[in-house]
């Protein structure tokens, strides 16, 4: 029988490493032979970039002199994400498992988990499962609680607040592969991520491909769902009871784009044809707007949050998305100034791909998908001083 992440014991409290160990067996010892292994199930990152994850660990396992980090990155600032805290609270000795094998198949003596200041039960229930560990990892391994940042679980941003304490991206090589936590060669996985790569070194090529959605919104059950790969946003949704009063979806969170939630339904869970078609999984959000909500209000917020969000470190945040964000809350509160919808569309383009981090990359295309998404919207708002939104519910 083939396991997800998720199978076992109820997810109300953490699964204990008796139980775990019962349930799963003990872990394959890791070595290189475990780069084929994972190529060959095709594992991707779950963390939002979706980067093939055995051409991660073998550009770590080139650099490595037995002296590499493993950062296993559970800090989930996006704020509509919850499966990154419900599996480190639940499935701990997974996490910890797949932080082990990797380890071991990179050359690493180091593991530091790493996981957001403001997700304590998580915090509590990681510190507690590494003290029912053997002596060899209890030594080896450290919990970091990362700053309630949206930019602190970028890659180098977790790498410099292990090293110094300050949670923000570098824009310059080395990259952690190459030089990261006191400049070994770092290999940052998202935990979610290392519970598959856990799964795949027990049951090989019978893995059973599965993805975490944390599903919210316009939907009657909101929280975590676990799904098969292949599956459509609209299965997703009808695990979280259906999406009958929504309008549109925002697919993969603050840094994902908004889709109109008949297209969506129909979309597969794959990173990889969504990047295709111009879309992002990200970090797995389905989060569905309510036909009573404005969608040009909703993005003014999250705009308004990213800006707030912003490293500080280049003119293109500390300026341009600002600039964006101002802007979008005049069109949203009808108190848009002439030509700020043209201006929005075209700085939306500028900012693009000129930041010293993505993080204004990602409020780029969050942008341009609701400039498309919400087109209707935006002009009533800019020309009439009107919201579609409120028309529709005066008239349902």
């Amino acid at each position: 029988m083939t396991l997800s992440v998720l199978d076992g014991p109820a997810l109300d409290a953490p699964e204990l490493h008796d139980a775990h160990l019962a349930r799963l067996g003990r872990m394959p010892q890791g070595g290189a032979h475990m780069l084929a292994v994972l190529h060959a199930s095709g594992l991707r990152g779950r963390g939002g970039a979706a980067f093939p994850v055995a051409e991660k660990w073998r550009a770590v396992l080139q650099r490595s002199r037995g002296d590499a980090v493993v950062l296993a990155n559970g800090a989930e600032g996006e704020p509509l994400s919850a499966k990154d805290r419900l599996l480190m609270e639940t499935r701990p000795h997974l996490v910890l498992d797949g932080a082990m094998l990797a380890a071991q198949t990179v050359g690493a003596r180091e593991v530091v988990l790493y996981a957001g200041e403001e997700h304590r039960r998580a915090l509590a229930v990681m510190r507690h499962a590494l003290t029912e560990r053997n002596d060899v990892e209890r030594r080896s391994a450290r919990v970091v609680a990362s700053p309630a940042r949206y930019v602190a679980g970028e890659e180098s941003a977790a790498v410099h607040f292990v090293n110094d304490g300050v949670a923000l991206p570098t824009s310059t090589p080395p990259r952690p592969y190459e030089r990261g936590v006191q400049g070994r060669p770092t290999l940052v996985q998202n935990v979610e991520t290392l519970a598959h790569a856990a799964l795949i070194a027990r049951e090989g090529g019978s893995h059973r491909d599965t993805t975490l959605l944390t599903v919210s919104g316009a939907v009657p059950l909101r929280g975590v769902v676990e799904v098969a790969a292949g599956s459509s946003i609209g299965a997703a949704l009808d695990r979280a009871g259906g999406a009958g009063g929504g309008a549109a979806v925002l697919l993969g969170g603050y840094f994902g784009g908004w889709v109109d939630l008949d297209q969506a339904v129909g979309m597969p869970v794959d990173a990889s044809w969504l990047r295709e078609q111009g879309m992002a999984l990200g970090c797995g959000v389905v989060a569905v707007l309510p036909e009573s909500h404005c969608g040009v209000a909703e993005t003014a917020r999250i705009l308004g949050w990213l800006a707030e969000q912003s490293a500080g470190q280049c003119g293109p945040c500390v300026f341009g998305l600002r600039a964006i964000a101002e802007a979008v809350q005049r069109i949203a509160t009808g108190t848009g100034e002439d030509g700020d919808l043209d201006r929005v569309q075209r700085w939306g383009q500028v900012i693009a791909g000129r930041g010293a981090c993505k993080h204004p990359d990602g409020a780029a295309a969050l942008l341009q998908s609701a400039l498309r998404v919400f087109a209707e919207d935006f002009a009533m708002h800019q020309e009439r001083r009107r919201c579609v939104a409120g028309a529709r519910v005066a008239a349902a």
